[in-house]
């Protein structure tokens, strides 16, 4: 979504090869966008919601909305829509975490619906082991695994890993992309390479090439010609825009976190470590409440998905969830947008407060009244909507910002035998649990990281 110049003009792509080519230079173009460090990620609660928009150079919007629906295992379900340019996506996305000696590594499961509405087409962007039955032109893609290295000691390193599959089944069209890791000896960071194949016709049409941090490049492999797929060092991210904390209702992300993350810019970790288990531990007794009183916790936006033959999502029913709204492709743009903005706040001027269905309390036993306190002190004074930037779209401080220098003594003691170095790393590295999380302290800022499994 972050560059709509590789989004926007797939639907208008008559040539079969070529859109497969934007599908794929679409896919490709947003892996650069990451914070220059690791840091331990602040885990979504059950329920919590994050809406947004992006506004396009032709004056057009894309409208985005997403729900955690799920808390054991993770998992989070999105909708999007451009309808001025007849494109739709409903996602979801379920990562699973794993430690790997000094490595921890996030497999990011998930699959999204793509809709080119002019064209009646759906293309699968999946992220699965088996795949379903062929519907239309539909494109199947897989995505990378994530690592963050060195989390014991030293530096730590992001980076991306193993096969991503793009593919078509009925035109036959299979792009196969490997994202290398860098080695022990040599090779070099953010390597990408692969091939665009016919696999009824049983030859390469093109290879790809390049550093997905940087440039990309495609070679016509019938006429030797080269060309730039994807230049991310001379591509901007176009962020996206929200409305007023004071617009937003207490499960909205950014309202939710406002004071964590507030505590972290100001490197307050025990603050934001205080507001943190506050936030988890009013999740922990609603679950218990629901679970004395017999209540099954159901999505506030998002319905089951009706698949299954013959289902009106037949094929999709690894989305699990599905926006729980009917939006009508026959009527104009503008209400097609209406409809999309009585699903959830989106645009300024929308209140939480105004959507029946976001009142949270309704689907969830009433929090104690500490927890009603603890919730009104977290209230925050409202900024005027803007883009957000770098520093304002991140829910979590990565460092990026701060100015913050090498502290010579933490990077001493974290190296030097006779340092001090916190008993957990000293002991062998175990699956995290709730009992047993890993610290790592960090080399650049000298504090000690906690490292927590996501369905933990």
């Amino acid at each position: 979504m972050a560059h709509p110049d590789t989004l926007l003009p797939m639907p208008k792509i008559d040539d079969p090869i070529q859109r497969f080519v934007a599908v794929v230079r679409f896919y490709l173009s947003g892996w650069h966008i990451k914070p220059p460090g690791v840091k331990k990620p602040l885990n979504p609660i059950l329920g919590e919601l994050f809406t947004c928009y992006w506004d396009y150079p032709d004056k057009t919007r894309g409208y985005y909305i997403s729900e955690q629906t799920s808390h054991h295992p993770p998992k989070s379900s999105y909708f999007f829509m451009a309808p001025e340019h007849h494109i739709r996506i409903d996602g979801t996305l379920k990562p699973r975490s794993k430690f790997l000696g000094t490595s921890a590594a996030s497999m990011m499961e998930g699959i999204a619906v793509m809709r080119f509405l002019n064209r009646g087409e759906r293309l699968y962007v999946e992220q699965a082991v088996g795949f379903p039955e062929d519907q239309g032109l539909t494109s199947f893609i897989t995505q990378p695994n994530m690592y963050a290295r060195n989390i014991i000691v030293g530096k730590m390193q992001y980076e991306l890993g193993d096969h991503s599959f793009v593919r078509c089944p009925e035109s036959g069209l299979e792009a196969d992309i490997e994202f290398k890791t860098k080695g022990w000896i040599g090779g070099n960071y953010n390597v990408v390479g692969g091939y665009i194949k016919d696999t009824k016709a049983g030859k390469n049409l093109y290879e790809l090439s390049g550093l997905w941090s940087g440039e990309m490049t495609m070679k016509n492999l019938s006429t030797g010609k080269k060309e730039v797929l994807f230049d991310a060092t001379h591509a901007r991210a176009a962020y996206p825009q929200t409305r007023p904390l004071e617009e937003q209702g207490e499960r909205e992300s950014q309202r939710l976190w406002a004071k964590t993350t507030a505590a972290i810019r100001k490197t307050d970790h025990r603050a934001a470590t205080d507001d943190k288990s506050r936030i988890e531990d009013r999740q922990r007794d609603e679950a218990s409440q629901r679970e004395k009183q017999g209540l099954e916790w159901q999505p506030q936006l998002f319905r089951r998905v009706q698949g299954g033959p013959g289902g009106p999502e037949e094929g999709e029913e690894n989305l699990d969830w599905i926006i729980n709204a009917d939006i009508n492709y026959n009527v104009s743009d503008k209400d097609q947008i209406k409809q999309i903005l009585s699903i959830a706040p989106i645009l300024p001027g929308q209140k939480a407060s105004d959507f029946s269905n976001l009142g949270g309390s309704s689907q969830l036993p009433t929090p104690s009244s500490s927890s009603k306190a603890n919730n009104a002190s977290s209230t925050h004074s409202a900024v005027p909507p803007q883009p957000m930037s770098a520093t304002q779209a991140d829910l979590i401080d990565f460092g990026q910002h701060d100015g913050s220098k090498v502290v010579p003594s933490a990077q001493a003691n974290a190296s030097s035998p006779g340092g001090t170095v916190p008993s957990g790393l000293r002991q062998p590295l175990q699956p995290s649990t709730a009992e047993n999380h890993v610290l790592r302290q960090d080399s650049v800022a000298g504090s000690v990281d906690e490292f927590v499994d996501a369905e933990s």
